[in-house]
């Protein structure tokens, strides 16, 4: 359907059974938030908070909570956007079927913008920032957040829409040292578009005008995170996917979403920053204070009974795994695409998408010799870590599979196919002292750490143990080991201190095992950490613990390891260094005492009494 508004498609939910009100007064201070971990955690519907204690406004979380409710919003227009990426891969299928490709050309009429529509709901009134639903989301969080967000800007060189950014970076609205309706927080990472606008305004020495719309129709917040190639707007993009156009007018020399909920206007000024953060972040730990961009507040609108949207970010899975899940759905193989040889690349949830990707290629460069071995697979790792987004991954791993029916969506039997192939001693490829994830703090530094590529490819070297050898057990100082899956053995060490001590704790492992690397052939892999039952408990742990808690450079080790020609590789087990370090942040975690107050929304009477399995 085309939404002219959020509330328009909050009402369709309703009448399909896919929303809920809650009609009791509710905290936005850590109970709404609360409220919504656990109907999402059983798959339950959106939610809309009709009694927001400390505002007049409604809020409204769990939209996309599921791929399921996000293709229901967006179920006229999905295929048709699916066609135009398509056709944007290759151009000649319109040619070749323009009767079956003819919605699609006119679906992408669609995304013309429209300036100065007559209608401009957003300016019926102007609020200040404290009149804005402050949602806090964890008890360490450093304030009210926006997480929703729609940022806009342009470029200050070619102005104008055509040319402007809409991305989805988080917002600070409350706390720290900022100045209630005068400042707010703006938060962007790496390899950002409003990043590239910035500095173009400083080195002109002009503030940069940005924008901050929440709410609308609901493919402007979807275009705000969509990974679209360099030129194309993604106002254009929310035009074809709402199946409506962008709507837009200027205030004061800012662009303003006229069907949007709510519009912060404001500017960044050169060279002022301001401490932003604590906040709970999709690794499932806290982002800890750091200076970012100020942005100074200009004007605050709100359209009438505006609704303020939210979704809590944290340990996944979370409402934004069923962004991503959409965005794999509308893309299908645009990735591939860019990438010759590319079968397959999944940026793995469960370990905080950015840390962890696992990729299918082609070895297609030398079909005349018998010898199977990394070859093209090795270019095609190179133009990955190369690519947008999936740049800041720290652990790539990519095979190739002759028979294509290997898949990355079965990530244990994808990894079980990987550690019966690896060849420890060649396979294994660092890049040192380079940018790794803004919000990742197992690097070195802010932004900075290490990457490595595991690419294995060739026949079967090796099976895999599925019980704890008994080389394994009774270690002195490595103890209750566990079996993670097959190839994989989790062991318990005392908490980490520091480098110079874990590399004491290595050569230890190392002499106790050294004799051992025979016994040790079908264990390719052992990781060290501080809770192997947790580790071993689910796939999820042992994801989440192992690719969030490595600096690859720092925490991968290996049993009999050699430099040769300045390649590292070891003839025994690759060893992970999983524990948490004295410079990690710490896990995000919910709180016991919020936790016994949201009981009586679930209890009988309560609003969500019932509606949980």
């Amino acid at each position: 359907m085309a939404y002219k508004s959020l509330e328009i498609c909050l009402l369709d939910l309703e009448a399909n059974g896919q929303l809920v009100r809650i009609r009791e007064e509710v905290d936005p201070y850590l109970e709404m938030a609360a409220i919504h971990l656990r109907v999402h955690e059983a798959g339950g519907p959106a939610l809309l908070f009709e009694n927001v204690k400390g505002s007049k406004f409604r809020t409204a979380s769990n939209i996309f909570g599921t791929l399921q409710r996000s293709k229901f919003i967006f179920r006229d227009t999905l295929s048709l956007v699916q066609q135009l990426i398509e056709l944007k891969n290759d151009p000649l299928k319109a040619i070749k079927n323009p009767f079956k490709n003819f919605a699609a050309g006119m679906a992408a009429l669609k995304a013309l913008p429209l300036k100065n529509p007559s209608n401009k709901p957003v300016l019926f009134q102007q609020i200040q920032i404290e009149n804005i639903p402050q949602v806090h989301h964890w008890p360490m969080d450093g304030g009210a957040f926006v997480t929703l967000p729609q940022v806009y800007t342009e470029d200050i060189d070619e102005p104008g829409i055509m040319h402007a950014n809409l991305g989805m970076y988080r917002i600070q609205l409350s706390g720290n040292e900022y100045r209630m309706n005068k400042e707010i927080g703006l938060h962007y990472q790496l390899h950002r578009g409003i990043g590239v606008h910035q500095t173009k305004a400083n080195n002109k020495g002009q503030p940069l005008k940005v924008s901050v719309f929440a709410g609308g129709p609901p493919a402007h917040s979807v275009a705000a995170v969509m990974p679209l190639p360099e030129g194309i707007s993604e106002m254009t993009f929310a035009g074809v996917l709402g199946g409506r156009r962008f709507r837009y007018t200027y205030v004061d020399g800012f662009c303003v979403s006229t069907d949007a909920d709510f519009v912060i206007t404001g500017e960044v000024y050169p060279g002022e920053n301001k401490p932003e953060g604590p906040f709970g972040d999709h690794l499932g730990y806290y982002s800890l204070r750091h200076n970012f961009p100020l942005m100074k507040v200009h004007k605050v609108f709100a359209k009438k009974n505006a609704i303020w949207p939210f979704t809590v970010v944290g340990r996944p899975p979370q409402e934004d795994t069923s962004f991503g899940q959409l965005i794999h759905e509308l893309t299908g193989a645009a990735v591939q695409a860019e990438i010759p040889g590319l079968k397959e690349v999944h940026a793995v949830d469960a370990a905080g998408v950015h840390p962890l990707l696992l990729a299918i290629g082609s070895e297609r460069y030398t079909p005349y010799t018998p010898t199977k071995q990394p070859a093209e697979i090795l270019t095609i790792a190179n133009h990955i870590l190369g690519t947008g987004q999936l740049s800041l991954a720290k652990f790539l791993f990519i095979t190739a599979d002759d028979s294509n029916k290997l898949t990355t969506a079965n990530i244990q039997l994808y990894l079980q196919y990987i550690l019966q192939r690896i060849n420890l001693l060649r396979d294994i490829h660092f890049y040192t002292n380079t940018t790794i994830d803004t919000l990742d703090y197992s690097g070195t530094s802010i932004n900075s750490g290490s990457k490595v590529v595991v690419a294995a490819y060739g026949e079967i070297i090796r099976s895999l143990v599925t019980e704890v050898p008994a080389c394994l057990q009774h270690l002195q100082y490595f103890e209750e080991p566990e079996i993670v899956m097959p190839g994989v053995i989790a062991l318990k060490v005392t908490p980490f201190q520091s480098y110079s001590t874990a590399i004491k704790e290595i050569d230890i492992l190392n002499n106790l095992l050294q004799s051992k690397i025979d016994e040790l052939q079908t264990v390719p892999v052992l990781v060290i950490c501080d809770d192997a039952a947790f580790v071993s408990e689910t796939l999820r742990n042992f994801l989440w613990v192992t690719f969030t808690r490595c600096n690859p450079s720092h925490d991968i080790y290996g049993i009999e390891s050699s430099t040769i020609n300045k390649h590292w590789g070891c003839r025994g087990p690759l060893v992970f260094d999983a524990r948490i370090k004295p410079h990690h942040a710490p896990p995000v975690m919910t709180d016991a005492a919020t936790e016994k107050k949201i009981e009586k929304f679930f209890n009988k009477g309560g609003s969500l009494y019932s509606i949980l399995p």
